[in-house]
């Protein structure tokens, strides 16, 4: 870690990232334990016929999803603000979107219609920034510690579901509005240290270019990379960005279709990309987060339904820091098949165990079988180990396969279609997920074990090995049609003939310029 930048910037730059995953995962977290709130189900649910109120599926379903649709929208909006006003200015501008998303909600009394248009205008922040701060991140970090950053990314997102659990946890025997208004209410604060922060920030230096502010885009890249103006690493830089830009320039203004074009198999990256967040919805860690409280609640047990979601919180947080050294080491394919087995296993176990051995929803707890609640406690353990590989796994290697993966002159759209497809199953999974476990309970994880089992096969036969490689090495490999199993051997020949050249360099040292080509 010694070769890190310790510049006072570079640091700020790492901390606002790592915090914008974190709103991300905070967002995610909190409407979960706010479900089972009684305050928050006698303002917002129907009555019971027995003096009391519940929250039907189905507006648990609205209030939950109508954040996951704004999400959705916000990551392709943001493709056109990050271009047309710059990255710096359009977190501001999605920060403060949220924000107002935040206070609508708070601000609730009574009115569903009311918190789930508030859900939605913060879920259009949520969405923007889902795909615009690791766009920031990885045209702006120094190149030392942008690798690590993508992986930091996912471990913000984990800590940030984590401390909504603690915050349910602590607020949620509160008798009255405070319970839920405080969690979500927080909200308001996360927005305003990213609208803050993002103020002391430096614009990015690729977009400055495009602008013609040639000497700000020096300054910027030297202070971050702690290196002289007239620095090697300052004028590659610049010379990787002028040629990038310039081949922008002369192919017109990039599309959406680019993304689909056949050059360079680009089409084949971008719906590689986005079939691994479709997977990675479909896994069923997000059924956890979003209805975990509840579902464990059906389930029995003797804890307390909020410790079992702090613990699944924690548990997340452990998972994701092994994946910052394997990564690197094991790769991207290694790390997704394993992961794949070890969550089909947990989902089908918990699927049948809990299928065969529940009691019935609502159940008192004196009337539990020991079958049954030996049966709660093994979904629950299941769960646990579910979530903790996919923290480990499914969780950072779809983020980071989605960043490595495209040439700049389409990158923001093919992210922006990336974080769509998350978002876009995110909001179908919390619209029918309660509906279809109020019929069929818990053998709706053998949905997600059907799930898990395709994306083993479909990483095997379509996802390569991109571990180590520059985009113009995946450039290469998807010319050269290497098959994605035999990929992870595949040694690339422009390095090869970089160090034949030059043996006394080390071709992974240096910046890779990057040659945006036309379609």
């Amino acid at each position: 870690m010694a070769d890190i930048p310790i510049n006072p910037r570079a640091i700020m730059l790492a901390i606002f990232i790592a915090f914008g995953g974190f709103l991300f995962g905070y967002d995610i977290g909190v409407i979960s334990g706010c479900l089972i709130m009684d305050d928050f189900i006698e303002r917002f649910g129907q009555p019971d016929g027995n003096g009391g109120f519940f929250l039907s599926s189905s507006r648990q379903s609205i209030i939950t999803s109508l954040l996951s649709a704004g999400t959705f929208v916000g990551a392709l909006a943001q493709a056109f603000t990050a271009d047309r006003y710059g990255r710096k200015l359009s977190i501001f501008i999605w920060s403060t979107i949220f924000t107002v998303g935040t206070l609508i909600q708070t601000a609730t009394d009574r009115s569903i219609a009311q918190i789930t248009i508030g859900r939605f205008i913060a879920g259009l922040g949520v969405g923007a920034m889902s795909a615009i701060v690791p766009l920031y991140n990885g045209e702006t970090a120094p190149r030392k510690i942008r690798g690590m950053l993508l992986v930091m990314y996912q471990l913000q997102i984990i800590m940030g579901i984590f401390l909504s659990y603690i915050i349910d946890l602590g607020t949620h025997n509160i008798r009255n509005s405070a319970s839920w208004r405080i969690p979500v209410g927080l909200q308001m604060l996360w927005g305003l240290i990213l609208m803050s922060g993002i103020l002391f920030l430096p614009e990015s230096p690729r977009h400055l270019l495009y602008t013609g502010r040639e000497d700000t885009a020096r300054a910027i890249i030297a202070e971050l990379n702690s290196a002289s103006l007239d620095d090697e690493v300052v004028e590659q830089s610049i010379a990787e960005l002028k040629v990038a830009i310039e081949a922008e320039n002369e192919g017109g203004q990039a599309t959406w279709l680019e993304c689909f074009s056949p050059r360079n198999h680009l089409w084949k990256r971008t719906v590689n990309g986005m079939m691994l967040q479709f997977i990675q919805q479909l896994n069923g860690q997000n059924f956890y987060y979003y209805y975990g409280d509840t579902f464990f609640k059906s389930a029995g047990t003797s804890l307390d339904a909020y410790v079992i979601q702090t613990i699944l919180g924690a548990v997340s947080v452990v998972g994701t820091v092994p994946a910052l050294y394997l990564i690197e080491t094991w790769g991207r394919r290694r790390s997704l098949l394993l992961g794949a087995v070890l969550e089909a296993t947990c989902s089908l176990i918990a699927g049948v165990v809990g299928h065969l051995t529940l009691a019935p929803q609502n159940t008192p707890s004196n009337q539990l079988t020991s079958s049954e609640r030996s049966g709660g406690d093994t979904l629950i353990a299941f769960a646990v180990l579910h979530v903790f590989s996919f923290s480990m796994f499914w969780g950072p290697v779809p983020w980071v396969y989605l960043g490595e993966s495209f040439p700049l002159r389409v990158r923001p759209k093919c992210i922006a279609l990336g974080s769509a497809t998350n978002w876009l199953w995110n909001f179908l999974l919390s619209f029918f997920a309660p509906r279809i476990a109020g019929d069929i309970g818990p053998l709706i994880l053998l949905i997600f074990c059907g799930m898990l089992i395709f994306g083993y096969f479909y990483v095997y036969f379509f996802i390569p090995e991109t571990k180590g490689l520059s985009l113009e090495e995946v450039d290469e490999m998807y010319r050269e049609g290497v098959k994605p199993w035999r990929s992870d051997g595949w040694k690339p020949h422009l390095m090869e003939e970089y160090q034949s050249k030059h043996p006394e360099k080390d071709v992974r040292e240096e910046p890779e310029v990057e040659k945006a080509e036309k379609v």
